[in-house]
């Protein structure tokens, strides 16, 4: 009887040049899709790959965790060098690991850690164009935002910064920490929960943003979270700026 197996890979990827990690109807190319192609000429059969987080189109990702069944006797350490002779290069998988047969790579997760990185300055960065997002000023006031974090930090309804049409039933999630650091002119947003509605942390962003810029208060931000209305939020951050950085279990 042939063994089946659950495996787990942990993926690197820039997302600029994907729909997003889902693989989705039509001819949109996603991460999701790219791996799994990548798997079906290794196995020669066709692979259902399960991720930890769905990130949006453009969103890119150090530590994505996925998993697929096989019953493929190939060791991790050829897998690993398998699938990446197959990707292009801007996905790699990092490592290949058996794990048990009931292992589940998204509802089994406690913790993940986003950071959303912005250049606040005088001129963008020519290599790092399509992983961080540019504001040339005024300059964001960092203290101010810190505040404004204070208020989301616990087990809310997150529904104002969450996109309308791709609301869920139960919007409550718990973030652990949101941290606002800045060194010389990077600005980083680092964000640490037990799970994200779509486009969460690029919608906190977005309104922190407007915190930083003095356009807003950092009490406004719990009378947002509060009225649990989208509408009075900040825009959602672009989405080159975020990175998917760990998933914890």
């Amino acid at each position: 009887m042939v063994k089946k197996r659950n495996i787990k890979l942990l993926i690197e990827y820039e997302g600029t040049h994907y729909c997003g990690w889902q693989s989705q109807d039509g001819r949109q190319i996603t991460v999701q899709e790219t791996i799994s192609q990548a798997l079906k000429k290794i196995t020669g059969q066709k692979t259902t790959l399960y991720g930890a987080s769905r990130t949006d189109s453009g969103v890119h990702a150090l530590g994505q965790v996925a998993t697929f069944f096989t019953t493929s006797r190939l060791p991790p350490e050829r897998f690993l060098f398998a699938i990446n002779s197959y990707l292009p290069d801007d996905i790699v998988i990092k490592e290949v690991k058996d794990v048990r047969i009931g292992f589940k790579p998204q509802t089994q997760a406690k913790r993940k850690t986003y950071i959303y990185t912005i250049i606040n300055g005088r001129v963008p960065s020519a290599l790092r164009r399509n992983l961080i997002h540019f504001i040339v000023k005024p300059r964001l006031n960092v203290n101010r935002m810190r505040q404004a974090a204070r208020y989301l930090v616990g087990r809310h309804d997150f529904r104002a910064f969450a996109t309308k049409g791709h609301l869920k039933e139960n919007c409550v999630r718990k973030i652990y920490s949101l941290a606002v650091s800045r060194e010389k002119n990077e600005v980083k947003f680092e964000v640490v929960g037990n799970g994200f509605l779509y486009n969460m942390v690029r919608a906190i962003v977005g309104t922190l943003l407007l915190v930083g810029q003095g356009k807003m208060t950092p009490k406004n931000v719990k009378k947002i979270l509060d009225s649990h209305d989208r509408k009075q939020a900040g825009p959602t951050a672009p989405a080159k700026g975020l990175c998917l950085i760990t998933i914890e279990y």
